[in-house]
């Protein structure tokens, strides 16, 4: 099934200008934070691809839908595939039982709403 096209892209948006306008209010709290995310794409022993994942799934078990939107539309960009995304929901639901497949199902209507 399809998700809402217009409604993960608008959401999407929505989360970047949320996160626009905290950087904005937040300013060197949101500096330091970008430290800390520069210093984890550089290390290298895992690809950015797999760091995002790992980021998904923990999106996923805290049930986060902006957090989803925002690393489905990197995964996408990196070349991500709805199977491995997929098998990230499925590690997520056995990590995190009964609730997070509810998150997982909202997550997969995101990815599809993006992906279309």
């Amino acid at each position: 099934m399809k998700g809402n096209i217009m409604g993960a892209k608008a959401d999407l948006e929505r989360t970047k200008d949320r996160s626009r306008a905290l950087i904005q209010a937040v300013k060197p709290t949101m500096k330091a934070f970008g430290g800390v995310s520069a210093a984890v794409k550089a290390a290298e022993a895992l690809s950015n691809k797999e760091k995002e994942y790992i980021a998904l799934g923990i999106a996923v078990v805290q049930g986060c839908d902006d957090c989803v939107g925002y690393h489905a539309d990197l995964l996408q960009k990196l070349g991500g595939t709805r199977e491995e995304f997929c098998d990230v929901l499925a590690m997520s639901i056995q990590m995190g039982g009964g609730p997070v497949v509810m998150n997982a199902g909202r997550a997969l209507e995101i990815w599809d709403g993006l992906a279309g």
